[in-house]
């Protein structure tokens, strides 16, 4: 076990993959079960909660920096791509998709994302369809605002511009000439 935990200071943006885009507001130092435990203390403003995450589990737990550029040019790459929609059950389909968005990829996220949205001249979204796309969406937000010292409505409104403009390009080939 020599491999160097990930060490992140407070003030740093990172990702829990549950939870998506938390801030490390301190490092603490807590005895539990008579053991001295570091832990990082994340905060999500979002979800108004609080996590403790001990330093050397925070590896496995699969928290992370933000993307690179390169990770996030290429997940809004993603968004611009042909919506994939299996012909599967739905509740197969929804599983797949929560366990993306539970992954922290930030370009899994995004696969869901392009396939679940839905242009205006399209038929409507279900309920568990729009509650999916809208948890994928605000993850993806989430993490371009940070990266972007953006708020998260810009940030979501540039994904929701991106998917419009590739939506009018992937219909207009559906329309025959």
């Amino acid at each position: 076990m020599a491999a160097k935990a990930l060490s992140f200071d407070v003030g740093d943006y990172v990702v829990y993959p549950k939870h998506g885009v938390g801030r490390v507001i301190e490092l603490q130092r807590q005895e539990i079960a008579g053991m001295q435990l570091e832990l990082y203390v994340l905060r999500f403003e979002k979800e108004r909660m609080t996590l403790r995450v001990p330093t050397n589990k925070a590896e496995s737990v699969g928290m992370r920096k933000l993307s690179s550029d390169k990770t996030l040019r290429e997940a809004l790459d993603t968004l611009t791509g042909k919506p994939r929609v299996k012909r599967t059950m739905w509740s197969r389909r929804a599983q797949e998709y929560e366990a993306k968005i539970n992954s922290g990829d930030l370009v899994s996220i995004a696969e869901v994302v392009r396939d679940l949205f839905r242009a205006d001249d399209q038929p409507e979204q279900s309920y568990s369809e729009r509650q999916i796309f809208e948890a994928a969406t605000s993850r993806l937000a989430r993490e371009l605002a940070a990266m972007e010292q953006v708020d998260e409505p810009t940030a979501q409104e540039k994904i929701l511009e991106i998917l419009r403009k590739a939506a009018a390009i992937h219909n207009k080939d559906k329309i025959p000439a």
